[in-house]
C-alpha cells in the first residue's frame, strides 16, 4: 500500500469519544485541592501560630505540602521520573495553545498559558504530594486512588476512540503509551507503600528513615577523602564514556528531567513524521499534477521540471529518513550526556574549582540562582526539542546538498567530471594549507631564536632574524588577505554547524567569551549547579552533620535523667582546660600563630610593641626547637597561653 492509499484510509477512519479529556481536567481540580487539604491537614506544622491560640483543635496541622524536593531528594528518584513521565503527554499539549482560554486577547497570551500551565500543574499535584507525605498510608491510598482515576478515564478514552486529527490511525495509543506504563509503575509504587506502611504498623517490617540529613552516599564520599587513592584498571568503557561512582547520586530533578525530555522527545518525533507525510503527500500531488500536464505541453523544459521534482521528492525523503535516525541518536545522547557533564561540574565546584566557568559566574547572583532552579527542568526539554528540530533540519540541508552535489552527477553519467572537479579543488584546498604550515615552520626554524636549555620542548618566544622577518611578513600580507576571506567563510560554516549541534547542550554556551550573559540557558545551568553546590556539598553536609550530631550528644547528657545516670562514672573536664589543652596543641604544631593572636589591652605603646616583639622571637625559637630536634618533648609552659580575650 501507498502514502496516498494510508493517507486517504487515516481520513477516513472517524470515531467518536464520549470522554471529554479537557472537561475531565477541569473538572479534576476539585478533588485535587480535596486531596492537597487533607494532606495538609495531617501535615504539622514546626512552629505555632496565633490562630492555633484561638483554635486549640488546628494543633499546628495544615502545613505546607512538599510535591518534590528538587534539591537534595535522592531517595525514590525513578519513582519520581516515572511521576513525570506520566504528565508528558500533558507536557506537550502547553506547547500549542490546547490549554489557552478561549477569547484571550494576544497581549495576555503569556498570562494566559501561565493559567494552562498552573491548571495542569495542579491537576497532578496529588500524585507528587502523596508520594512525599509523611503519613505514608493516607499518601498511598490516595495517591493510588487519583491514579487509577487518571489511568481508567485515559484507558476508557483510547478504547473509545483510539484514533485522532494529526496522526490518523491510532493516534492515541502513539501519544499515550507512555503515560499508561508510568501510571502502571506509580500504581504498583502506591501498593509497595500501603504493604511497606502496613508491614512496619504491625511491628513485622523495619522502619528506615529516608529522610537522613545526610545521605549515605555522601558520607561514604567523605570517607574516601581521607583514604589514600587506589588506581583501578578501569574497562574502555569506563575510560572513553562513563565510570560509575558509587559516592554519587543524581538529584531527582535530574532523573525526572530525563525520564520527561526522552518522552516529550519520542512523541515530537512522532509529530514530526505525521507532518513530514503530509508535506509528502503535498509533493506526491504537485507531481502527479505535473505528469498530467506532460502530453498537452511539450517543451523539453517543462518536462525537465518535472524529472526534477520527481528527484526532489525522492532525494528529501531518503535524506529526511536517515537524518531522523542521526538527529534522534544525537540528541538522545546529548541527554545522557548532560548527566555525564553534570556530575564532572558538580565534582568540579566541590574541589573548589572554578576554572572551567567564565570568570563574571565565579561570583554568581543568589537570587538569580534560585530561579534559575525552578526554571532548569522546563527549560532543559524545550532546549532539546528545539535542539533536534534544528540539528534535523540542518542536517538534512547538509544531506540534500551532498546528494545533488556527488549522488545526481554520478547517477547522470557526469561522475568523471566529478573526480576532476573534487581532485582540482583538494588540490588547492592541499596548497592552501601547505602555505600555511610552511608559514609556520618558517617562523619555527628561522624567526626564533634557539632553545634556551636542551631540556625545552619549544623555542621560545623571541624574535631572531628580524631583518628578513619583516620582509617575510611584507610579502606574505597581500596573500593573507585573499587566505582571509576563505578563513572567514570557513569560520562562518564552523559556526553554523556547532551551533546547530549544540543548541540542546544548556550546560555549555555557543556565544563567544564575553557574551555569555546573553546566553540565558547557560546562565540557568550556571545557577542550578551553584545551588546544588552549595545545598548538597558532600563536606558541608558531613560538616553541619556533626554539629548537629554534637549538639543532640550535649542535650542528651545536659537532660536530668542522663546526668543522674552518667554523674558518677563519666570523667568531668572543665571546658576551660579543655580549650587551653587545643590552644596548646595548636600553637606547638603552627607556631607562628603565636605572632597572629590578639594582644592584651595595653595602654602604652612601647609595651605592645615589646610583647609583639617577644611573640616574634618566642615563635621564631619554638618553630626552630620544633623543627630541628621533633623528637624532644616541648613544656607547653613555652607558650603564651594567656587568656587575652
Amino acid at each position: 500500500m501507498d502514502s496516498q492509499s494510508v493517507r486517504a484510509s487515516q481520513e477516513n477512519v472517524t470515531c467518536k469519544s464520549y470522554v471529554d479529556m479537557d472537561l475531565f481536567l477541569h473538572c479534576s481540580l476539585v478533588p485535587s485541592v480535596l486531596i492537597i487539604l487533607a494532606l495538609s491537614f495531617l501535615e504539622r506544622r514546626r512552629n505555632k501560630t496565633i490562630i492555633d491560640d484561638r483554635i486549640q483543635l488546628l494543633d499546628r496541622r495544615f502545613g505546607f505540602v512538599i510535591p518534590l524536593d528538587l534539591i537534595g531528594t535522592f531517595n525514590n528518584r525513578w519513582t519520581f521520573g516515572f511521576a513525570f513521565g506520566a504528565i508528558a503527554n500533558k507536557v506537550m499539549s502547553l506547547f500549542s495553545d490546547e490549554y489557552l482560554p478561549a477569547g484571550t486577547p494576544p497581549w495576555a497570551r503569556a498570562l494566559g498559558l501561565l493559567a494552562g500551565a498552573l491548571e495542569v500543574g495542579l491537576s497532578y499535584y496529588p500524585i507528587f504530594a502523596c508520594l512525599t507525605s509523611d503519613n505514608k498510608i493516607i499518601g498511598s491510598i490516595t495517591g493510588f486512588l487519583y491514579s487509577l482515576t487518571w489511568f481508567i478515564v485515559m484507558l476508557v478514552d483510547i478504547v473509545l476512540c483510539p484514533h485522532g486529527d494529526m496522526i490518523g490511525l491510532y493516534e492515541k495509543v502513539i501519544f499515550n503509551w507512555p503515560s499508561l506504563l508510568c501510571f502502571i509503575f506509580l500504581l504498583g509504587r502506591f501498593v509497595h507503600m500501603f504493604i511497606k506502611s502496613i508491614g512496619i504498623l504491625m511491628g513485622s517490617d523495619i522502619s528506615r528513615d529516608e529522610t537522613l540529613f545526610l545521605p549515605e552516599h555522601q558520607a561514604n564520599h567523605v570517607k574516601r577523602l581521607f583514604r589514600k587513592p587506589v588506581e583501578e584498571q578501569k574497562s574502555w568503557f569506563e575510560r572513553k564514556i562513563y565510570t560509575w561512582d558509587p559516592c554519587f547520586k543524581f538529584p531527582s530533578r535530574m532523573i525526572g528531567t530525563t525520564v520527561l525530555s526522552l518522552f516529550c522527545l519520542y512523541m515530537f518525533v512522532t509529530l514530526e513524521v505525521s507532518v513530514f507525510q503530509l508535506i509528502s503527500q503535498l509533493l506526491y500531488t504537485l507531481e502527479e499534477n505535473m505528469e498530467q500536464l506532460i502530453p498537452e505541453v511539450a517543451w523539453s523544459a517543462y518536462n525537465q521540471t518535472v524529472v526534477n521534482v520527481k528527484e526532489f521528492n525522492g532525494a528529501i525523503k531518503g535524506v529526511w529518513f536517515f537524518t531522523t535516525f542521526s538527529s534522534c541518536f544525537i540528541t538522545v545522547t546529548y541527554i545522557f550526556h548532560i548527566l555525564v557533564c553534570y556530575r564532572k561540574h558538580m565534582k568540579r565546584l566541590w574541589v573548589g574549582e572554578k576554572g572551567f566557568l567564565p570568570i563574571k559566574y565565579h561570583k554568581p547572583s543568589p537570587s538569580q540562582s534560585v530561579a534559575a532552579i525552578a526554571r532548569y527542568s522546563g527549560w532543559q526539554v524545550a532546549y532539546i526539542l528545539w535542539g533536534y528540530l534544528i540539528l534535523h533540519i540542518v542536517q538534512t540541508l547538509f544531506g540534500m546538498c551532498f546528494v545533488y552535489a556527488f549522488v545526481f552527477p554520478i547517477k547522470h553519467g557526469q561522475g568523471i567530471a566529478l573526480l576532476r572537479g573534487l581532485g582540482f579543488s583538494v588540490l588547492s584546498i592541499a596548497i592552501v594549507i601547505g602555505l600555511m604550515v610552511l608559514q609556520v615552520q618558517l617562523a619555527g626554524h628561522f624567526f626564533l631564536q634557539k632553545k634556551i636549555s636542551p631540556e625545552d620542548k619549544k623555542k621560545p618566544l623571541a624574535l631572531n632574524n628580524r631583518k628578513a622577518f619583516h620582509n617575510f611578513n611584507y610579502f606574505f600580507f597581500f596573500y593573507n588577505v585573499i587566505l582571509g576571506l576563505s578563513a572567514c567563510l570557513i569560520r562562518l560554516l564552523s559556526s553554523l554547524v556547532l551551533g546547530s549541534w549544540l543548541v540542546a547542550r544548556i550546560d555549555r554556551t555557543i556565544l563567544q567569551r564575553g557574551y555569555e550573559s546573553s546566553d540565558m540557558g547557560y546562565n540557568t545551568w550556571i545557577g542550578m549547579i551553584y545551588v546544588d553546590h552549595y545545598h548538597t556539598n558532600p563536606v558541608l553536609m558531613s560538616f553541619c552533620n556533626v554539629l548537629l550530631e554534637r549538639r543532640a550528644e550535649k542535650g542528651l547528657r545536659e537532660s536530668i535523667a542522663y546526668y543522674t545516670f552518667t554523674s558518677s562514672t563519666e570523667p568531668h573536664s572543665s571546658n576551660k582546660a579543655r580549650t587551653r589543652w587545643f590552644l596548646c596543641y595548636t600553637l606547638l604544631n603552627n607556631p607562628r600563630l603565636i605572632i597572629q593572636r590578639k594582644p592584651k589591652q595595653l595602654d602604652d605603646l612601647d609595651s605592645i610593641n615589646a610583647v609583639s616583639h617577644t611573640r616574634l622571637i618566642n615563635a621564631s625559637v619554638l618553630e626552630a626547637e620544633v623543627r630541628n630536634n621533633k623528637e624532644r618533648p616541648i613544656v607547653c609552659s613555652d607558650v603564651e597561653l594567656t587568656d587575652t580575650t
